[in-house]
């Protein structure tokens, strides 16, 4: 593997990055950095345009326009020679089920030239920091879908790239395998790796360092959770504990003070402008369409809200 010049101050950056297919614009004139060492969080709904950036940042596709940059490498120069220096990890878990989980990492070792003892050092690390030893001799196809998580991840980091794509790596994981890759991911933050993750769980998003939030192509927002929260949101959030039916939905989005209502785990959020003024009005409203044994309170908004709020100020 070649070297590459360690004099750039951000391991990503990202200037008017567009990318067009025919007539149609899946990414559209984007712009963001993101700090070495950080876990910044791409999030977006289907088709908004994330894979289409993050295959981009890797070298696989061209961009139409802009420029961008990782680890100081020109995205557009020298799309192989980012290739060598970051690892990928997609939902899709690009494992071999024909394979052991040693074999597998045998196989991608190899792949970036890892050789004798440095092979072994980094497959005992990987093994290790996986919770895998012990299983090195199973097949990847009889591994759960936490393990299969846990090698990919460990295929995608066997060569220390100092930056890591990790394309919706926890889709369709339990909560508790979920929470214990992330933690893998934040003691590699802590270390100094670079994570770049897109995610459709917001609970994951939370605990991202910053976050861009990208709709139809365009980023709409860009910063940590706190600050997002803060200069997004417009009124306030209530809770409304009540049957989660289309009818109990349909009938909190239409009590007076409710700017919008959506469900939200096993109860119903809505904005409001004002907690203050408008709850006493939306339980008479609530009682007098004969609901019973729900209740009200307001919450600190959650980064679901912020989307949410973000993507019906658009529409």
């Amino acid at each position: 593997m070649s070297e590459i010049n360690n004099n750039y101050e951000k391991s990503i950056t990202v200037n008017g990055l567009t990318k067009r297919f025919d007539e149609f614009t899946a990414v559209d004139n984007i712009s963001f950095e993101v700090k070495r060492g950080e876990i910044f969080g791409f999030l977006g709904p289907n088709g908004s345009g994330k894979s289409t950036t993050i295959r981009m940042l890797c070298g696989i596709l061209e961009p139409s326009g802009g420029n961008a940059s990782v680890l100081g490498i020109d995205v557009a120069a020298h799309p192989e020679e980012i290739k060598q220096h970051i690892g990928y990890m997609s939902q899709k878990f690009s494992l071999y089920d024909d394979l052991t989980v040693i074999e597998n990492l045998d196989f991608y070792g190899g792949v970036y030239g890892l050789k004798n003892d440095r092979l072994a050092k980094r497959k005992d690390f990987v093994l290790e920091m996986a919770g895998l030893k012990g299983r090195e001799h199973e097949l990847a196809a009889n591994l759960s879908t936490g393990w299969k998580q846990r090698l990919a991840l460990g295929c995608a980091i066997i060569h220390e790239p100092e930056m890591v794509f990790l394309d919706e790596p926890t889709g369709g994981v339990d909560p508790v395998s979920r929470r214990n890759f992330w933690e893998m991911l934040y003691h590699m933050a802590e270390s100094g790796t670079t994570l770049f993750v897109t995610t459709h769980y917001m609970d994951e998003a939370e605990h991202c360092h910053r976050i861009g939030f990208i709709y139809q192509g365009k980023m709409i927002a860009l910063g940590t959770p706190d600050q997002l929260k803060q200069q997004n949101m417009k009124g306030d959030i209530i809770e409304v504990a009540i049957d989660t039916s289309q009818e109990a939905l349909q009938a909190v989005a239409g009590a007076p003070g409710v700017d919008e209502a959506y469900f939200y785990g096993a109860t119903i959020h809505a904005k409001v402008d004002s907690v203050k003024r408008d709850v006493q009005a939306i339980e008479k409203y609530l009682k007098g369409l004969k609901f019973k044994g729900f209740s009200i309170r307001a919450v600190q908004p959650s980064l679901e809200d912020v989307f949410v709020n973000l993507i019906q100020d658009i529409r």
